[in-house]
């Protein structure tokens, strides 16, 4: 069997088992799981899946332009603007994203009178964009070491050339950090839709807004957070592949194994 034959199949046994156990953990739930009342609000879920999907599409978009600022920063030759962008990121990173959206909905928002602005979407509004600077210090840390990665030579070979630091940052290094930065970066993306179910505690309306509210009103515990989590993996799964394949496709050709010479 080659190798990747036997990967396939260590792969499916692993989830033969988790599915084995799944499987077993629901028969063994106390009572009678009522998947009845998670059909009935389909409609509802799908409502929210939809808005989790536009909000960690948003602070995406977000993370990558603050991310790609201030990972820029970290690198450049003025000695300002790497300081500020060092104090962003270990302000962010240093703190817990709850406690973050807390700021930004109870302070900042408050500060703002983005209730005035908004209305009755400002919680998702202020959650998107509380988000989005969350994971801009993450990408921040992402781009600079994608272009701390690159071998110092090539550096010292394009100021040889009289190029300065910006234009050998823009035609000579950042084309090269490309192929390091997509797979942590839609790793990012990944960890985005998980976070953004934080957004319920503010009462925005994404899918665990609506499973905590089945629990809470039909007092299912079990099918509101099982659907939800299958939920979850119908967005994850799909981009967690999409990374592996990313990373498997941009990393070059691979040593042979020493078995085989």
């Amino acid at each position: 069997m080659s190798p990747a034959a036997r990967e396939r199949a260590l792969r499916a046994a692993v989830l033969l088992v988790l599915a084995l156990l799944v499987a077993g953990l629901l028969a063994a739930a106390p009572g009678e799981i009522r998947w009845s009342l998670v059909w009935a609000r389909r409609g509802l879920f799908l409502d929210g899946l939809r808005l989790t999907a536009l909000i960690s599409a948003g602070a995406l978009l977000l993370g990558l332009a603050l991310g790609a600022a201030a990972g820029l920063a970290r690198v450049s030759a003025s000695v300002a603007l790497d300081q500020v962008a060092r104090t962003y990121v270990e302000l962010v990173r240093g703190t817990p994203f709850l406690v973050q959206l807390y700021v930004w909905y109870w302070c900042i928002a408050r500060v703002l009178h983005l209730n005035q602005a908004f209305g009755t979407h400002e919680a998702a509004v202020v959650g998107t964009v509380g988000l989005g600077v969350f994971a801009g210090a993450y990408v921040a840390e992402i781009v600079r070491g994608a272009v701390e990665s690159i071998e110092r030579g090539q550096w010292e070979a394009a100021r040889s050339l009289g190029l300065s630091h910006a234009r050998t940052l823009r035609h000579v290094i950042l084309p090269q950090c490309a192929r390091r930065l997509l797979p942590p970066l839609t790793g990012e993306a990944v960890s985005l839709v998980k976070e953004s179910s934080l957004l319920s505690i503010l009462g925005v309306a994404e899918i665990t807004y609506h499973a905590k509210n089945l629990q809470a009103h039909e007092y299912e515990t079990w099918a509101a957070f099982v659907a939800l989590a299958a939920l979850y993996l119908t967005v994850t799964l799909p981009l967690t592949l999409l990374a592996r394949r990313l990373e498997r496709r941009l990393a070059g050709p691979q040593p042979m194994p020493v078995t085989r010479l």
